[in-house]
């Protein structure tokens, strides 16, 4: 992406994080940065290293229940028990990984899926997460002892800094050295290992730090609405993700807070219109993969070089 670009959408995104608040409703908002947040994680496993996992509501849901019981049983405070969350989705992505990470394209894919539905049986039976009730009346607690969080804009503003960490942590990760690597092994696996690196190892590194970085999202969510549940580790949130890091752009950074974006905003709408919200869905999104194949950003960049060239 052209720097100036690049700055562009950062001077955009930071006005719009400041001023959204004041004009939508905060809930809303705060729904959209933990899943901008959970796509831009899921793109840096697809987007950079190449790896399309179909179980990341593994890592969402699994840290959203972590963190809704440590904040409720245990007591924890707001930030321990979003990075224990977070902790937990890597660990289970260091799982994942070893299983699954040495599996080339669709077999990859599948065993991710079927990994992640091991989890959600797990969610069903395990007694802590409550089955079909999940945990609810989490407390939201104070971050740092300080702030009150039942205030609606103090946890939008806590959630707005938790996506800000998460989205510099990925842009500096694709833009290190080592991002360079996950690139060339994405485009070419055999060339980059004849050159020295260790493919697999390079891979499971970034899905781990994927998985925690989806489990934070998912660990912030399940607090600012204190409540974890099945729906958070069922499969449908791993379609729900793809769907999102291709409409916005997998290869751009910041295209799956546009997929995002979209996709929340078209779930709100339509549930209020009565309108059948999937096959809507799914109508935009084969159009989308007709007209716009790099997604929405990445086809923009695209015409926006060619004009300039």
């Amino acid at each position: 992406m052209n720097p100036w670009t690049s700055r562009l959408l950062l001077l955009c995104g930071a006005v719009f994080l400041l001023v959204a608040p004041f004009v939508f409703y905060p809930l809303f908002l705060i729904k959209f940065l933990c899943f901008a947040l959970f796509a831009c994680a899921f793109n840096l496993a697809m987007g950079t290293a190449g790896l399309l996992s179909f179980g990341h509501a593994a890592f969402f849901g699994t840290a959203a229940y972590v963190a809704a019981h440590s904040a409720k049983v245990w007591g924890w405070p707001f930030e321990l028990a979003v990075l224990g969350g977070g902790a937990a989705a890597g660990f289970l992505g260091l799982i994942f990984g070893v299983i699954s990470i040495r599996r080339p394209g669709i077999y990859f894919t599948m065993i991710t899926l079927a990994l992640a539905q091991l989890v959600y049986f797990l969610a069903v039976q395990l007694p802590f997460t409550h089955s079909e009730d999940g945990i609810q009346s989490v407390p939201r607690g104070y971050l740092f002892g300080l702030i009150n969080l039942t205030n609606m804009y103090a946890m939008y503003f806590t959630t707005a800094g938790i996506f800000v960490i998460g989205l510099a942590i990925i842009y500096r990760v694709v833009h290190s050295p080592f991002g360079s690597i996950l690139k060339a092994i994405r485009e070419n696996p055999a060339r980059a290992t004849s050159l020295g690196f260790d493919a697999d190892r390079f891979k499971l590194v970034a899905f781990i730090i994927s998985a925690a970085l989806s489990g934070v999202a998912g660990a912030t969510k399940a607090i600012a609405f204190q409540f974890a549940s099945l729906s958070d580790v069922h499969w449908i949130i791993s379609g729900d993700v793809i769907l999102m890091a291709l409409l916005g752009g997998s290869a751009t950074i910041f295209g799956p807070i546009i997929g995002a974006g979209l996709i929340l905003g078209l779930d709100e709408f339509l549930a209020e219109s009565g309108w059948p919200i999937q096959p809507i869905v799914g109508t935009i999104f084969v159009l989308c993969v007709l007209l716009f194949r790099r997604g929405i950003l990445g086809e923009l960049e695209s015409r926006l070089s060619v004009r300039k060239s």
